[in-house]
């Protein structure tokens, strides 16, 4: 729908990511009240702005491009699309009148069938290993977790962690290393029984070792690697946050979801001495939360204790102090379920089902 492509200028961040989310493009086209176009506006431009410390609730104008590229209705062509396409290695073209009223959008599986940004960029990256944090004993999901462990939960159809794995599967990934502790038995066996197509590794934890711990006993790690917990179910482009990690050369790249928290209450802001300076009624909080997945460089593993419990903050504060790059990958809160609390596991079968 040509809707879920169209935003104006005086729209927000937080509602462009929710467009770009529905229209699954990564890009807007951006318009006048007639639906003239103006500009357009793509997930890395809010990634960028939101790196700036920019609120959800800030509008867009100053932060689109106003140069954007388009075609004219008179010169629609199959084949001039395609050389648009390909030139400028673009997310969405918007076809316009004389009058520059926006009246379609073609997009690449639209016009070629498949991503322009095909399978040649993809294998550059297929080989990475996907490393899955299944050790944990899930406390907050007992009492379901007294009995499954905490990846076998199912969502509808099939387990937590078998929507983890398809979703890097249909992207291309095929090396998958699964850490395990609390049941293990029951995940490998679940997994056998699977006849999964795609290489996967258990490695098995002695004793809990944490959401980092685990990745010390990895061996003959040459390449850039993904982590992610067993309850994170992400949106996400893997290429677009691998191209990401490299392009700005972090030892750690962070996946964190931008939410906005409203507190129910007036807060009381004070003076130094004490006194009523005023009161916020119901003032929103903006944040970027960490979604439990990362890209991650080898020489990262040396600074993980051995056989002992630690956290994936924990290995982010020991890279930090040896004044190593860390980055952060915002993306839309929609875009992410963390499967681990009740709450949001409700969300998921909503959503995936």
């Amino acid at each position: 729908m040509i809707k879920n492509f169209l935003i104006t200028k005086n729209k927000t961040l937080k509602e462009a990511m929710q467009l770009i989310n529905l229209n699954g493009q990564k890009c807007l086209i951006v318009v006048d009240k007639k639906n003239r176009l103006i500009g357009s506006l793509s997930d890395g431009d809010i990634r960028k702005f939101l790196l700036k410390n920019y609120k959800l609730e800030d509008k867009i104008t100053g932060i689109f491009n106003e140069n954007p590229k388009y075609i004219y209705k008179k010169n629609l062509s199959e084949k001039k699309l395609k050389e648009l396409f390909l030139k400028n290695n673009l997310d969405i073209v918007p076809v316009i009148n004389d009058k520059k009223i926006v009246i379609d959008v073609f997009y690449p599986s639209k016009i070629f069938n498949k991503s322009v940004k095909d399978d040649t960029n993809s294998k550059k990256i297929i080989d990475l290993k996907v490393i899955i944090m299944a050790g944990g004993e899930g406390t907050r999901m007992k009492p379901f977790t007294q009995i499954l462990p905490k990846p076998l939960i199912p969502i509808n159809d099939k387990p937590v962690i078998e929507h983890i794995v398809e979703r890097f599967s249909n992207q291309g990934f095929k090396n998958f290393v699964i850490s395990v502790n609390h049941k293990a038995e029951i995940i490998k066996a679940y997994f056998k029984e699977l006849k999964f197509k795609n290489k996967i590794l258990f490695i098995k934890e002695k004793i809990p070792l944490g959401t980092a711990g685990s990745l010390r006993l990895l061996q003959d790690i040459k390449k850039s690697f993904f982590v992610v917990n067993c309850d994170t179910i992400v949106n996400l482009d893997f290429k677009d946050f691998y191209d990401f990690h490299k392009k700005k050369k972090n030892k750690i790249t962070i996946v964190a979801s931008a939410k906005e928290h409203i507190i129910p209450y007036g807060v009381c802001n004070l003076s130094s001495e004490g006194r009523l300076k005023n009161i916020s009624e119901k003032p929103k909080i903006n944040f970027l939360a960490m979604a439990g997945i990362y890209c991650v460089e080898p020489d990262v593993i040396k600074l993980i204790p051995k056989s002992k419990k630690f956290d994936f903050p924990e290995l982010v504060l020991a890279a930090k102090l040896k004044k190593m790059k860390i980055g952060v990958f915002p993306i839309n809160d929609d875009s992410w379920l963390d499967t681990g609390q009740w709450q949001e596991y409700k969300k998921a079968i909503d959503v995936l089902g």
